[in-house]
C-alpha cells in the first residue's frame, strides 16, 4: 500500500499547471468547452426536462468527447513525452475501453438495487413516491445505497488515470483502481469532498451570475438564443478549467499510489 499526500499532489499540480497549463487548456477548450457550448445552446440545462431523443444523443456525444479530453489531459499531466495531438489521439483510442468500464460500474450499482427492491416489497412499503419517502425502512435502505455508491466511487477514482496510462481492459481498469486506492479511502474521500465543495460553489456562483446577466441582456434562456449562448460559453469555460485541475490532481495522485512519483517528468510538446 503506497502512502498518499494530498497536499503534495496539490503542490505538484499547481507546478504542473503553471508549466503546461496553456497546452492543457487548449485540449480542454477543444474537447470539453466547445462541445459543451454547442450542447448548451441547442439544449440549455433549464430546458432539458423536455429534451428530445436527438437532444439526449447530442448530450451523449458531448460526454464521450469530454471523456476523450479527460484522458488526454491526464496523459499530458502524467508527464508522458507526447505532443498534444498524440495525447488527444491516445485519449480517443482509450475512450471506448474506459466507457465500458464505466458502464460496468453503473451496471453493478443498478444490480445492487434489486435486493433493496426485494426488501421494500417484503416490508410492504408502498411504491408510490410520497409514501416511500416517508417510510423509515426506505430511508435506511436509501442511506445504505448512497453509502455503497460513495464507497465504490472513491475506490474507482483512479480508473481514469489507469485507463489513460496503462494498457488495461475494462475489468483490469477496475481491478487496478481498486488496488491503488486500497488503504487510502478516507484521504481520497476528503479530497473529493473539498474539491466538489470548492469547485461546486465556484461553478454554481458563476453559472447563476451568467444566467442573470444573460436574461437581463438578451431575455429568457431558451434553445438557440443569445442568452443560451452566453450562459453556455461562461459555464463551459469554467468547466474546462475545472477539468484541467481535476485531471492533473488525479494524475499526480495516481503517480504517488503507483509508486512512480519519483520518475522525472518531461514537458509535453505543443506540436502534432
Amino acid at each position: 500500500m503506497a502512502s498518499l499526500s494530498i497536499s503534495r499532489a496539490w503542490d505538484e499540480s499547481k507546478a504542473r499547471i503553471a508549466a503546461d497549463g496553456r497546452l492543457m487548456l487548449v485540449v480542454a477548450a477543444a474537447l470539453i468547452a466547445l462541445p459543451a457550448i454547442v450542447a448548451g445552446v441547442v439544449t440549455p440545462a433549464a430546458a432539458r426536462s423536455n429534451a428530445s431523443l436527438a437532444d439526449w444523443l447530442l448530450l451523449l456525444a458531448v460526454s464521450l468527447i469530454a471523456i476523450v479530453g479527460q484522458l488526454a489531459l491526464i496523459r499530458l499531466a502524467l508527464g508522458t513525452s507526447v505532443s498534444v495531438g498524440e495525447a488527444i489521439g491516445h485519449g480517443a483510442r482509450r475512450m471506448p475501453i474506459y466507457f465500458i468500464a464505466g458502464i460496468i460500474i453503473i451496471g453493478g450499482l443498478l444490480l445492487a438495487l434489486i435486493p433493496i427492491a426485494l426488501v421494500l416489497m417484503a416490508s410492504g412499503v408502498p411504491t408510490d413516491g410520497p409514501s416511500m419517502a416517508s417510510s423509515p425502512v426506505s430511508m435506511v435502505l436509501l442511506l445504505l445505497y448512497l453509502a455503497l455508491v460513495l464507497f465504490v466511487g472513491i475506490r474507482m477514482l483512479m480508473s481514469s488515470p489507469v485507463a489513460s496510462e496503462e494498457a488495461a481492459g475494462p475489468i483490469a481498469i477496475l481491478q487496478r483502481s481498486w488496488e491503488l486506492t486500497s488503504g487510502n479511502w478516507w484521504r481520497l474521500l476528503g479530497f473529493i469532498i473539498l474539491f466538489l465543495i470548492g469547485m461546486g460553489i465556484l461553478m454554481a456562483a458563476i453559472g447563476w451570475a451568467a444566467a442573470i446577466a444573460a436574461e437581463l441582456l438578451f431575455g429568457p434562456v431558451e434553445p438557440m438564443s443569445a442568452s443560451a449562448l452566453l450562459v453556455a460559453v461562461v459555464e463551459a469555460t469554467v468547466q474546462a478549467a475545472v477539468s484541467v485541475v481535476l485531471a492533473v490532481m488525479l494524475a499526480r495522485i495516481y503517480l504517488q499510489l503507483s509508486g512512480r512519483d519519483q520518475v522525472d517528468v518531461s514537458v509535453p510538446k505543443s506540436g502534432t
